[in-house]
């Protein structure tokens, strides 16, 4: 075959740094569009960006020459170097690790809508209960002594 097709849906998860909400309503909008703006930087499609204080969730088109450790480590360096800076959050930092969960093309659509409804699902849950939800339905074992 002389050219390659991918279709390549990723769904990244983190929170700031021991979930503490550090991520105001006055500025969550401009950080959404910022973490976007990275996505596009690194040569991907930002499809959707939601979140609430503690957290922030994307559904991205990522393209298929990435390392996906690369890619979320640009993402999370560059975004809180932007709030640190832009908006004056000095204690600002995201969580260490992370959660990429693959999406299929089928479910593009809803997972869009689940990332731009984040405040929304979140006053039926907390981000530790949606979380523990996703690692269960994508088969991911873990150990909740070293989860949070």
């Amino acid at each position: 075959m002389p050219s390659t097709h991918t279709s390549l849906h990723l769904h990244p998860i983190f929170s700031t740094k021991e979930r503490q909400p550090m991520i105001a309503s006055e500025w969550r909008e401009r950080l959404h569009a910022y973490l976007g703006g990275i996505v596009k930087g690194l040569e991907s499609v930002p499809l959707a960006v939601g979140g609430v204080a503690d957290h922030v969730h994307l559904l991205v088109g990522l393209k298929s020459s990435h390392r996906l450790d690369y890619f979320m480590r640009d993402l999370k360096a560059d975004s809180s170097a932007w709030a640190r800076k832009e908006v004056g959050a000095i204690k600002f930092e995201w969580q260490k690790g992370y959660g990429a969960f693959s999406v299929s093309p089928s479910n593009v659509e809803s997972v869009k809508r689940y990332v731009m409804n984040q405040e929304e699902h979140h006053r039926r849950k907390t981000f530790q209960e949606e979380y523990v939800e996703f690692l269960k339905a994508s088969g991911i074992e873990y150990d909740e002594r070293y989860l949070w």
